[in-house]
């Protein structure tokens, strides 16, 4: 089809029930899939073989936090000790009763004992279930039932949340170890459930003091079971094999060296994006492939860009909130300077842009802009950020959530560092299509697929969606060796969600572009991320929130350029208009006037925040704004099905206007970051002569 993909397969007509498909692709690079080294094929090959080849290399560092609440330094255990470690934690699970297979729980932020942990599994053929807050605490005790989980490590400060959880899994577990400071009451709360509890220290001196034979997994043996956010509350358990991952950490190598961005020993890392995630698993996984080093923040979000500082990493992955802050905070001391310096940059933004339309890399686009504008503008993103990381920085990625193009755009011109985003899922392994590094044409989309991907487009008639139009489009279908064995005790719904193709369908609609790469441009599924990354299942909010005795009708919207939920609320108008009697300055009038009113529109708010805390929803599942209207969603306006269900697409369109709103008023109010001014990003000027 194009120079970046080579067709496969040819498409496939509609039949009945089954819709059209479109040609199956693969990248032109790897048109004939992926090849592992010979004798790595699991997580923990990968990590035996770096120890030994990497013995006295950096490999795990953190920052000691002091008495005085402040980190300190990085230091760094090289990998002959980060694999020592592994060992003896891996042997203490084996003592402690834990057999090959069984499954073991880690709860907790990205640290040295998180990673420490999870190879000790690899070594002993355990499979480990990441735990995380935004699950919830039903949620978290969901999944230790669910896996049947025989032992969880945990950092000390979330054994109070743990604690919650073990009243339905009593007998279950055969411990709980935890690293780092933990309050007594926590501690008590753990032994008086009748769970054995022991510190990181005492788990490590109890391998060193009965050390185990390796058993290693094979490549078909399960490396991980990921839980993600389901449609009906519950998180689905999504399997992950040690062959699967091992697949996209070779698949992730061989974009990075084919794309002259090599990882090399001499690299770090930074992480801080949630090791319960797909992402960030495989990145360090492929970064220890390699040699490299990672370092881990501290903890604390606040104190990213001076961890970063210190650290002074070559590799930094970010959220998109976090390029959105740079991009708007950037532009503010831009505006606030004005005069002379903001026509300055504005120019050389200008200019440097255009010359990077035209192919040229952010280094060599203009040099002096470069050195007399931009290198002010990286001392101050997001405070320090380019600053911080001490010009040793090689690449931004951003994960977890689509990048606005006006901030992708920004930070590759400002910044003078590619900005590399994909797109993928849990089940995907993460990222399944990747941008190209200074391919300006890939702003706006997610890039090709990844070596060893293969994808088709099928079409969704219901949406007017079709592989056969001009341009491409469809629901986008992945298959691949990094694809994932299924849901956990799951068969019917990892049947519906894999056909028998083989494809893995995303939900997720995309648009193919002639060059070859993918843009994603709507949804099929009523599941969405929000801008920080976390996952919305919305038609369970909807149940759950409409269980309000003020609420006739609920439309949540979402979306993964923003950062909350607002919603569309239809009250029941009996209930709203007795409420209303009481107000004073509301009686006299009519249900159109009083849902119209602020003092209504806070009172709906209200009630629907009051549901959502006795439904023990999480924060991020809150609407911060809510539009309230007296007329119903009804078949005539099509905005629902004659089944009453919701037409969200119409919706959006009928309630564009009223979404804005909501959007620009929780930014005004300082709810939201504000985006900045169209006039920092611009495009379309003419060719400058280069300088």
């Amino acid at each position: 089809m194009t120079k970046l993909l080579v067709e496969l397969a040819p498409g496939r007509p509609a039949s009945g029930e089954v819709p059209e498909a479109g040609p199956t692709y693969t990248v032109a690079t790897s048109p004939d899939g992926i090849h592992r080294p010979a004798g790595i094929n699991t997580c923990y090959d990968l990590f035996k073989a770096s120890a030994e080849k990497y013995a006295d290399q950096d490999c795990l560092g953190s920052r000691a936090v002091g008495p005085d609440g402040k980190p300190g330094p990085y230091k760094f255990i090289t990998y002959r000790e980060a694999f020592q470690l592994a060992c003896q934690a891996g042997s203490a699970f084996l003592h402690l009763g834990l057999k090959p297979k069984d499954r073991l729980g880690v709860f907790g932020p990205n640290c040295i004992e998180w990673m420490v942990s999870m190879q000790g599994c690899n070594r002993t053929s355990l499979q480990c279930v990441p735990l995380y807050d935004t699950l919830g605490d039903k949620a978290i005790e969901y999944v230790l039932g669910h896996s049947e989980a025989k032992f969880v490590v945990a950092a000390g400060a979330k054994l109070a949340g743990l604690a919650k959880s073990l009243k339905g899994v009593k007998g279950q577990l055969l411990g709980v170890a935890y690293w780092g400071e933990a309050p007594q009451e926590a501690q008590n709360a753990i032994t008086a459930a009748g769970v054995k509890l022991l510190s990181w220290q005492q788990l490590l001196q109890l391998g060193a003091d009965n050390p185990r034979d390796e058993v290693p997994p094979s490549a078909q043996d399960l490396c991980t079971i990921m839980y993600t956010s389901g449609t009906t509350g519950n998180p689905k358990g999504v399997m992950h094999s040690h062959g699967g991952v091992m697949s996209m950490v070779e698949s992730m190598r061989e974009f990075l060296d084919g794309q002259g961005m090599k990882v090399q020993p001499r690299d770090v890392y930074f992480s801080f994006l949630t090791l319960a995630h797909i992402f960030d698993r495989v990145v360090e996984e492929m970064v220890l492939f390699l040699g490299a080093a990672v370092g881990y923040y501290s903890g604390d979000t606040r104190r990213l860009l001076d961890d970063a500082k210190e650290l002074r990493p070559t590799v930094f992955a970010g959220v998109p909130r976090v390029y959105e802050r740079v991009y708007s905070g950037v532009l503010d001391k831009v505006n606030k300077a004005g005069g002379v310096k903001a026509a300055l940059f504005h120019a050389a933004y200008a200019y440097k842009a255009a010359w990077m339309r035209l192919g040229f890399t952010s280094e060599w686009a203009s040099p002096l802009a470069n050195r007399v504008v931009f290198k002010n503008t990286q001392a101050a993103v997001g405070g320090r950020l380019r600053a911080a990381v001490g010009g040793r920085l090689r690449v931004f990625i951003s994960g977890g959530a689509p990048l606005p193009k006006y901030a992708q755009g920004f930070m590759q011109v400002a910044m003078c560092v590619p900005v590399l985003q994909g797109y993928g899922l849990t089940e995907t392994c993460a990222a399944t299509f990747v941008q190209y590094p200074n391919r300006q044409s890939h702003v706006g989309t997610v890039g090709p697929c990844m070596p060893g991907v293969q994808f088709r487009l099928e079409a969704v008639s219901e949406l007017g969606h079709s592989p056969s139009s001009n341009p491409p489009r469809g629901e986008v279908c992945v298959r691949g060796p990094m694809m994932f064995q299924g849901y956990y005790k799951q068969p019917d719904l990892t049947a519906q969600e894999v056909d028998s193709d083989g494809f893995f369908h995303t939900g997720d609609i995309g648009e193919l572009t002639p060059e070859g790469t993918l843009k994603i441009i709507d949804r099929k599924k009523n599941i969405f991320k929000l801008s920080q990354g976390e996952y919305v299942a919305v038609e369970f909010l909807e149940a759950e929130f409409g269980k309000c005795d003020l609420i006739e009708q609920i439309w949540l919207y979402g979306s993964s350029f923003e950062a909350t939920l607002v919603a569309v609320v239809v009250p029941i108008k009996d209930k709203l208009m007795a409420w209303a009697a009481g107000q004073p300055e509301l009686q006299g009038k009519s249900f159109k006037e009083v849902c119209a009113s602020s003092q209504a529109n806070a009172h709906v708010l209200a009630a629907v925040t009051a549901t959502g805390k006795e439904a023990r929803l999480k924060g991020f599942e809150f609407p911060k704004a809510v539009h309230v209207d007296p007329e119903p969603f009804s078949i005539e306006h099509d905005l629902i099905t004659p089944k009453l269900s919701l037409k969200r697409p119409q919706l959006l369109k009928y309630y564009k206007v009223k979404i804005d709103a909501m959007y620009a008023g929780l930014k005004a109010a300082g709810a939201l970051p504000k985006t900045a001014p169209a006039a920092a990003a611009p495009s379309g000027q003419a060719t400058p002569a280069r300088a």
